[in-house]
């Protein structure tokens, strides 16, 4: 069998996974709106979304697009959310299709911080952050037009968050876990990568506050601890993972040295979660992890590791056969092969990406790939 490290099985959490091709959390805009938002916001999943995903169920598991925990922290038109009932039931939908093809989903929860704009917030409302930012046209987000169309607009200045802030959006978190169980789901991630919320709190380019949640390396983790304990006190520890990106820049968002991303992992290995999802430099144009930081990272960090970035299968296979990572999340790859799986086992040719119907639309660029029965 072709890449037998990649496709064998493993345990991550509470759950056995057929192979270890991994969904990995890709943002499409493609949700209704909740009945109590501004038309175009999105908020609910829809019975596309139940197609989409239901047709990628042999991957190992399924992490969700990044799904709003409140309406606050809402920073891209057509971005799902997971903060009412109404929410929780339109999931049940995705969920109940996954499972009936066989597969394991679990939600990625975000909350975007900076990366917003004030027509997305209640009230039209300046974003928050970690600190008061303005980024000019640096940061850019995505908002609909009346026709439904897509459009990148840049982002409003933010205002720093008041401690008592901090702490509602901790416990948002962990109402939205609770939420997403409810749905259906068999986990949750946390984005803490890619220049969000968690991310802004972690990186002193953003970070300016100067109370026990800025200043020191221990003290900007301040934040994504209180939420981690809140988190996996809500669901288990089990039932947790976290998606960090240590190098690099994102959203205008700079990540730390090497000494604070394994004081990070280090911090992070003292949860027991069910996995730390690495989303390694490369897929956004930087350098690849070297061979002696992912050493580094595999001692500081002693559970379930998942790569993602600018991965083949022969790289994934490799990379797992060294015992430096466990699993590998594929993006580009699940948008254009709902049968990724089964063309990694049978080297099959991949589909190329469409030029359309990654952000937005209909079935279009979405639903409409064919699997190798189909080609």
């Amino acid at each position: 069998m072709a890449y037998s490290a990649l496709l064998s099985p493993i345990t991550i959490g509470n759950m056995r996974l057929p192979n270890r091709v991994i969904m990995a959390p890709l943002t499409r805009l493609r949700s209704a709106d909740t009945t109590d938002v501004k038309a175009g916001i999105g908020g609910n999943a829809t019975a596309l979304m139940a197609e989409y995903y239901s047709q990628r169920a042999s991957a190992g598991m399924i992490i969700t697009e990044a799904t709003d925990i409140s309406p606050d922290a809402k920073g891209y038109a057509g971005a799902p959310a997971i903060y009412n009932d109404e929410q929780i039931q339109a999931w049940r939908q995705v969920t109940d299709s996954v499972h009936q093809a066989g597969g394991r989903m679990g939600m990625q929860l975000w909350h975007t911080g900076l990366v917003s704009h004030a027509s997305l917030q209640p009230g039209q409302a300046k974003p928050m952050s970690a600190s008061a930012v303005n980024l000019g046209t640096k940061s850019r987000t995505s908002l609909k037009d009346s026709d439904g169309n897509i459009y990148r607009e840049a982002t409003t200045p933010t205002r720093a968050m008041s401690q008592f802030e901090i702490h509602q959006v901790v416990d948002d978190f962990a109402n939205a876990a609770r939420n997403a169980i409810k749905a259906g789901m068999d986990f949750v991630e946390l984005h803490a990568a890619h220049g969000y919320l968690i991310h802004q709190f972690l990186s002193s380019s953003v970070n300016s506050r100067t109370d026990e949640y800025g200043g020191s390396m221990e003290n900007r983790m301040r934040f994504l601890k209180e939420i981690l304990t809140a988190v996996v006190a809500a669901v288990g520890n089990e039932r947790v993972g976290i998606r960090i990106s240590p190098i690099g820049k994102f959203n205008e968002v700079r990540a730390g040295d090497e000494e604070e991303t394994l004081a990070l992992i280090e911090m992070l290995d003292t949860f027991n979660l069910a996995y730390l999802h690495i989303s390694e430099p490369d897929w956004a144009g930087g350098k690849p992890l070297s061979t002696e930081m992912r050493q580094k990272i595999r001692q500081a960090y002693r559970g379930v590791i998942i790569g993602s970035g600018g991965y083949s299968a022969e790289k994934a296979d490799n990379l797992i056969r060294t015992g430096l990572i466990d699993a590998v999340a594929f993006g580009r790859g699940y948008i254009a092969n709902p049968d990724l799986v089964e063309r990694f086992s049978q080297n099959a040719p991949l589909n190329p990406m469409k030029p359309y119907g990654s952000y937005g639309g209909d079935k279009k660029g979405y639903t409409d790939y064919p699997t190798l029965q189909q080609a």
